[in-house]
Order: structure tokens, then C-alpha cells, then sequence
């Protein structure tokens, strides 16, 4: 298979040192920082190369869906591009193997700007996102199910 990292997102608890390491001493560039300091977008993130973004989750925000602050992890999940055709089969594939997609279709953003994302868990409970954005070439390139 062959197909695009969207993003990797991480559970932060200081998401300040974490800019600052990813910023300053990697030198990756912000995405959405200024947003999310004003409280407009819910995280942050880092651009790692044209295609691929770390976001950064704050504490609020993983420690909803865990309700403790035991065994977060610092994973949170992983996302993979697909085109929207090859994303459709997907769907079908996890449907016919009894795969229970935990979320969506839902609007999320992501490296290329709002893209629809389903969520689902592989057999070690590893949370999965795949997504299609709407006119975008680049997800072509993704083999999974063609």
C-alpha cells in the first residue's frame, strides 16, 4: 500500500515547550498558532514537509475523551490520505470485515485544509483516521484498495 501521512497527533501536557522545541529547536514551522493562542481553533500544530503535520493536543482536550489523567499515552492517533474513491472502498472493506468506524464521516481539518475523515481501531486498539480531501491531486497517488 501506498498512501500519504496526513498527520501524526500527539497528547501534550505543556504545549508551550512543545512549540517551542518543534519551532525553535527543530525549526519546524507553526500551523495555527496565533488561532489557537486566541482560542479560535482548538490545538496547534508543526509542519514537518508539504504534506505532513504534528498536531498538538492539548491537555483539555485528550483528557476529555479519557476522563483521567492515567495511561494517556502520548499517541494519540495517525491519519492517512486517500483519494475519495479509494477512501469509499475503505469504507466498504471495514464494513464487510465488521470493523466498527468510531467516528464519521466528519469535516476535520488537517495538512491540506478541511478534509472528510472516518476514525476506526486496529486490532490492538491503535485509533486510525483516513480522509479524503475534495479536489485534491496528491491523494491519487494512494494504491490502498484500487
Amino acid at each position: 500500500m501506498e498512501c500519504l501521512v496526513d498527520h501524526i497527533a500527539f497528547n501534550v501536557e505543556d504545549e508551550e515547550k512543545m512549540i517551542t522545541f518543534y519551532a525553535q529547536v527543530l525549526l519546524f514551522e507553526t500551523e495555527r498558532l496565533e488561532e489557537y493562542r486566541r482560542g479560535e481553533v482548538p490545538f496547534p500544530s508543526v509542519r514537518l514537509n508539504a504534506d505532513t503535520i504534528i498536531d498538538l493536543f492539548p491537555k483539555e482536550m485528550w483528557q476529555k475523551s479519557s476522563g483521567t489523567d492515567q495511561d494517556r499515552g502520548r499517541f494519540n492517533h495517525f491519519c492517512i490520505v486517500l483519494s475519495k474513491k479509494v477512501w469509499e472502498n475503505l469504507r466498504e472493506r471495514l464494513q464487510a470485515n465488521t470493523i466498527a468506524i468510531e467516528e464519521g464521516p466528519v469535516p476535520r481539518w488537517g495538512a491540506h485544509g478541511t478534509g472528510i475523515s472516518i476514525y476506526f481501531r486496529d486490532p490492538e486498539g491503535n485509533l486510525i483516521e483516513a480522509r479524503y480531501y475534495e479536489g485534491h491531486n496528491r491523494s491519487e497517488k494512494c494504491l490502498l484498495g484500487s
